[in-house]
């Protein structure tokens, strides 16, 4: 079974975002195993940035293909998002780390650490309901991949 890891600063803090990212966690459940981790907002230090805080955080988290949500990252259908997990599934690749990071976004660290970065569009989303439109899109990738009916 495919091991997907969720790694995100900050904490689904709204009932209704922890109420709908747990659904998508369970329906994935049936096709990987998913776990989150969510990492703590960075404390501004002086010249140290929020995202800088964050780096060490999110960096020792990282495992297997890793996928950093960017908006200036790759652009892709759900069904172009359904073959490329299946590409990686298939070539041996048994764990995939999505990284969703600040509200200031992540260092060059962390990019380069990356294998892929993709992007949900050019508009700004809060981080809280990305990780709810992430999650539905991996289930809706792995329901894609099995000829489920609930991507039409």
């Amino acid at each position: 079974m495919m091991k997907i890891n969720l790694v995100a600063v900050g904490r689904l803090k709204d009932s209704f975002y922890r109420a709908a990212a747990d659904e998508y966690l369970k329906r994935l459940s049936r096709f990987a195993a998913v776990r989150e981790t969510e990492c703590p907002e960075g404390v501004d230090r002086g010249k140290t940035t929020e995202a800088e805080a964050e780096e060490g955080e999110i960096l020792k988290r990282l495992k297997g293909h890793v996928v950093l949500l960017d908006i200036s990252g790759e652009q892709m259908g759900s069904e172009e998002f359904s073959d490329y997990i299946s590409m990686l599934a298939s070539g041996g690749s048994s764990e995939i780390t999505f990284v969703i990071g600040g509200s200031r976004g992540v260092t060059d660290r962390v990019r380069a650490a990356s294998d892929k970065r993709l992007s949900f569009g050019k508009m700004t989303f809060p981080h809280t309901l990305m990780r709810v439109m992430l999650l539905e899109q991996i289930y809706r990738a792995f329901a894609i991949s099995a000829g489920m009916p609930y991507h039409k």
